[in-house]
């Protein structure tokens, strides 16, 4: 039973009153649809027959509505046989006399035992019924007569008459049921009965629970408006969330609520916000005044929204309306109310998603609308419906000029959430390109999409139709196609020495009238601005949002953090923005900060999370395969794999479709070298180079040359050493050594490390130990873990096994890190899997021990477990070889260990590393 205190305490005196006082009453119980008023007429007779009572009952109902004296036949059946007489024949009943008559058996019982009529519904009681309850009630008021009559407070029935007459009465008692407050609303709640609880709550000293059940409560209220019979049903189904149970009594409280509440409610649930009552009247064909009356009712009952907005309460609620409706009716009323909204000045969202409702665009005005709307809805932040309304408007373009700049409109959109979508919408655009079908506004957009997806080359052939028109989008003047996409956005354009804040990007020497090269958006920042782009871009990241706006300028500031100032820099960015855009369940962003996060990882040697990263990204995309974005995710996590040995898993994700036209773009570069170096795992070494020249190529022509970036020299040496072409090896080297990335640690390393295959032990001794220490700087552990492996291996060959087996043991803690199986392998052969552990950690000092060293103890302990002789690290680190002595003296006591064989191989530098 719902808490009603008030009303109960009431009811019970009246019950006494009548019961053991012989007092009469009239009793008037009204309220909305699904209020309780049934309910409290059971209780009023339950609490009557416990007081020794004759309870009589009868509802009315629609169909007997118009059945003369068919509710005063229910109560004359309901008493004992002949204490009241039948119902008189039609030619008499509605004389006064029987009225009387009727009224005076009802009174002569009640000399024996209180009566206590009950009749529910009294608006659909029928008219002669209802006149027998009044002569009833007057001729009753000094009898042990108690009579409760129960109706709708907005539906006066076939009497209008009768309520007003009740009114005149002495001894009527109205009583008005309303909704459930918040507060009931919780008390009701089965984890919320706890008085302890409650006061909690009210005296602000609330608990987690209490918290929590003061929300539950509240999110009923609001799907409820606080409606016994909504709140009742929605708790009935699974988790309290709205589903058939609560859909079911929406529809039982409509239809209840008279009988052109179905054709209003329809008209409610289509219009939704735009429900004023006359365009309310002039979709369901009711009168203004009718329409009133109906939203009174409905109001009154909780089913319509709060006052600051209209429609029905809960989606939920307009689900249900809606989806009894046929298909072909719903979409009329949908597109007759979009005249209405357009006629009426509504914005043009709230008209467009009428259309939508209608998938109609036969409009003249429709196509405007659709894309107006579609950009607010990107302002608004509801990206999924702005694409929505695009495909509508794609689908009702009269010409290609036009769906192309549509298409190119949504595939921007696109990109948010499905990245081979936004991909495979510019076809028909660049189509329509290609056979001359667009002019000026549609071109410059199309480059600018093209780039950001990485498409150089369709994008280069866009702008060439561009400037072949020698027409600017903007009329010829003032405006850059590719504006907004330049290799230094306004974060970075801080960062160029002696350039004012808004100076733009120099072009090359291609394209001169097009303005900004397209490879413009994927370039890092030269000298001067490299030493302090990296600095700059951090700044711009730490005030950045996501939005559509700032998705590439966001993923070019973490590109740069990466490849300037080192993958360490740049993981907790790149994690931040994932994550932001992940709780945004944009999966498109996903692609994009996930996949730089993957190779953020990658970069420092953390195989399984780039691969686990990247597996992410790509079960998060809407289907699977597809999209030279995708593809580079993909092509991360298959170079994770390789470098992990797990080579049957990399072919098949390998094999994963990308388009024909990723090999254009930049994120193709990355499958070619994944592509690549899995045929290098898989002896086929003339196609892995045929790969990696064919990124040098594109790398070259782009603009885009940086081993930082893509070290395609080092991948084709490799494959060039594998093929024993040492001469040409060492020539991709040599020149790699000349690029302006030269002095990047970890593009040195890697050179240096393949560089000294070439060489005698001795110099290929000296050249590794020079990779070792490059690479230590880079923070790339796999990297790391090879070089040392090679290092350890030159050692044994110049005769100096006790520093071989040190740097081994290093390189194979590094490479299990990494989780490099097929590294440790080599390394120590049989040592990998459970016996792993045993070589690892067998003498290892104590990690408590390990944190007692000092800064400088720790960098020359770190370089002696790499193998470092103590002239050696006198040298690197500015101090004198007896220094050396006197750390490493301390060291081997502080850590309890007998010498250099005794360092624990997992020793970390407490600082950076000095350059």
């Amino acid at each position: 039973m719902f808490r009603r205190a008030e009303e109960h305490s009431l009811l019970f005196a009246l019950l006494d009153g009548c019961c053991a006082e012989g007092n009469s009453a009239l009793v008037l119980v009204e309220g909305a649809v699904g209020c309780g008023k049934s309910e409290f007429l059971e209780t009023a007779a339950e609490e009557a027959e416990r007081r020794g009572a004759l309870v009589l009952r009868a509802a009315g109902t629609p169909a007997e509505r118009g059945h003369p004296l068919a509710v005063l036949g229910q109560l004359t059946a309901d008493a004992p046989a002949g204490a009241l007489p039948p119902p008189p024949a039609s030619e008499t009943a509605e004389r006064v006399g029987s009225m009387r008559a009727f009224a005076a058996a009802v009174r002569e019982l009640s000399t024996s035992v209180p009566v206590v009529l009950c009749v529910d519904d009294l608006h659909h009681v029928d008219e002669l019924s209802s006149r027998y309850l009044l002569h009833l009630a007057r001729g009753t008021r000094r009898s042990r007569v108690l009579l409760v009559l129960a109706g709708s407070a907005h539906d006066r029935g076939a009497d209008p008459l009768l309520r007003t007459e009740l009114l005149r009465l002495p001894h009527f008692v109205p009583l008005r049921l309303a909704r459930l407050g918040p507060e009931a609303v919780r008390a009701m709640l089965p984890h919320a009965t706890d008085s302890e609880a409650a006061a909690e709550v009210e005296s602000g000293a609330e608990s987690g629970a209490a918290a929590g059940a003061v929300a539950e409560a509240d999110r009923l209220y609001e799907a409820t408006g606080g409606n016994p019979l909504l709140l009742r049903a929605l708790l009935q189904d699974p988790q309290a969330h709205p589903g058939e149970a609560y859909a079911q009594a929406v529809l039982a409280c409509l239809h209840r609520c008279g009988p052109a509440t179905d054709e209003l409610a329809a008209a409610i649930a289509v219009l939704d916000d735009l429900a004023t009552p006359a365009h309310l009247a002039r979709l369901s064909g009711a009168t203004e005044a009718a329409a009133d009356r109906a939203l009174e009712a409905l109001s009154a009952a909780g089913l319509l929204a709060p006052t600051s907005r209209r429609g029905l309460r809960h989606p939920a609620a307009r689900a249900a309306v809606l989806d009894r409706l046929d298909p072909a009716g719903r979409a009329a009323l949908h597109r007759e109310a979009a005249l209405l909204a357009r006629a009426s000045g509504a914005p043009d969202t709230a008209v467009a998603g009428q259309l939508l409702a209608a998938r109609h665009t036969g409009e003249e005005w429709a196509l405007p609308v659709l894309r107006s709307a579609a950009d607010q809805h990107l302002a608004q932040g509801r990206p999924d419906r702005a694409e929505a309304l695009l495909r509508l408007a794609h689908g009702a373009c009269p010409d290609d000029a036009l769906r192309a700049e549509v298409g190119i409109r949504l595939a921007a959109v696109a990109g948010r959430t499905d990245p081979a979508a936004a991909e495979h919408h510019l076809a028909a655009p660049l189509a329509a390109a290609g056979a001359g079908l667009l002019g000026p506004a549609a071109l410059g957009p199309l480059a600018r999409t093209l780039a950001a997806q990485g498409r150089i080359d369709e994008s280069v052939e866009v702008l060439e139709r561009l400037a072949a028109a020698d027409v600017r989008p903007g009329g010829g003047r003032g405006e850059d196609p590719l504006d907004g996409l330049s290799a230094f956005p306004r974060w970075a354009v801080s960062a160029r020495a002696g350039a004012p804040a808004d100076a733009p990007a120099a072009p090359p020497a291609r394209l001169p009238r097009t303005g900004v090269h397209p490879a413009a958006l994927w370039a890092l920042p030269v000298e001067p601005e490299e030493s302090t782009a990296a600095r700059s871009a951090e700044l711009f990241l730490r005030g950045a949002t996501l939005a559509e706006g700032t998705v590439e300028p966001v993923a070019q500031a973490l590109r740069t953090l990466l490849h300037l100032d080192g993958a360490g820099r740049a993981l907790p960015w790149c994690e931040e923005f994932a994550h932001r855009a992940a709780l945004r369940e944009a999966a498109g962003w996903q692609a994009v900060f996930g996949g730089l996060l993957a190779e953020a990882r990658l970069r420092l040697g953390d195989l399984a999370g780039a691969a686990e990263t990247a597996a992410e990204v790509l079960s998060a995309a809407p289907a699977p395969g597809g999209g030279a974005l995708l593809g580079a995710v993909a092509a991360t996590r298959v170079r994770a794999l390789l470098a992990m040995g797990r080579l049957e898993e990399a072919g098949a994700v390998l094999a994963r479709p990308v388009p024909a036209e990723a090999a254009r773009s930049v994120h193709g570069l990355a499958h070619l070298r994944a592509r690549g170096h899995h045929a290098l795992a898989t002896s086929r070494f003339h196609a892995a180079l045929g790969d990696f020249l064919d990124i040098g190529r594109h790398m070259k022509r782009w603009g885009l040359d940086r081993p930082r970036v893509l070290p395609w020299r080092t991948d084709a040496a490799e494959a060039l050493l594998r093929l024993g072409e040492a001469h040409q090896a060492e020539r991709f080297l040599a020149d790699q050594l000349t690029t302006r990335d030269a002095a990047d640690p970890w593009v040195r390393g890697t050179t240096l490390r393949l560089r000294a295959s070439l060489r005698e032990p001795k110099e290929r001794q000296a050249m590794l130990s020079r990779a070792v220490d490059e690479l230590q700087r880079s923070g790339d552990r796999y990297e790391l873990a090879r070089a040392m492996a090679d290092f350890g291996q030159v050692l044994r060959e110049v005769g100096e096994p006790a520093r071989a087996a040190m740097v081994e043991r290093r390189a194979w803690h590094l490479a299990g890190e990494c989780g490099a199986e097929a590294l440790c392998e080599r390394i120590l052969p049989g040592h990998t899997g459970e016996g792993a552990a045993t070589v690892d950690t067998a003498d290892a000092p104590d990690a408590g021990l390990v944190a007692s060293l000092s800064e400088s103890e720790r960098r020359v302990a770190l370089l002696a477990v790499h193998g470092d002789t103590n002239r050696e690290i006198a040298r690197k680190l500015y101090i004198t070889v007896s220094t050396v002595e006197q750390h490493l003296t301390r060291v081997y006591r502080k850590l309890n260990i007998p010498g250099r064989q005794g360092l624990p191989v997992d020793l970390h530098p407490g600082v950076p590393e000095p350059a």
